[in-house]
């Protein structure tokens, strides 16, 4: 699949943010779903992912802050990101693999969207 993601933007230290990815190409309701975020001069690190049968699971620094969800009759899946902090500051990624787990291993996706950046001021 195709994925492209948006919704980030510039936001204050405390607020939410909610990233959409789109996927295109087929329907991804067999897909595990990942967000991943990289920070300047940082490694890609997992933020959330949500297996094709919908079992979530998060970075501990996202577990109570970010929740993941999809809407299979959009193609769609979401990042909601609450109670944001200028460390959370970062371009963030979609990523969806067939039949997916929504592991926290990057080279376990086939798909990539572009990137969002968000960035949060204190």
């Amino acid at each position: 699949v195709q994925l492209q993601a948006s919704g980030g933007g510039l936001v204050q230290a405390g607020g939410s943010v909610r990233l959409s990815c789109v996927a295109s190409g087929r329907s991804f309701t067999n897909y595990g779903m990942g967000w991943f975020r990289q920070l300047p001069g940082k490694e890609r690190e997992f933020v959330a992912g949500d297996s094709w049968m919908h079992a979530t699971k998060f970075a501990d620094f996202a577990e109570g802050r970010f929740t993941i969800s999809r809407d299979n009759s959009k193609n769609t899946a979401y990042l909601q990101m609450n109670d944001l902090k200028p460390d959370d500051t970062a371009t963030y990624y979609c990523a969806a693999a067939r039949w997916g787990s929504g592991s926290e291993v990057a080279e376990e996706y086939d798909d990539w969207g572009q990137g969002t950046q968000v960035t949060v001021s204190s």
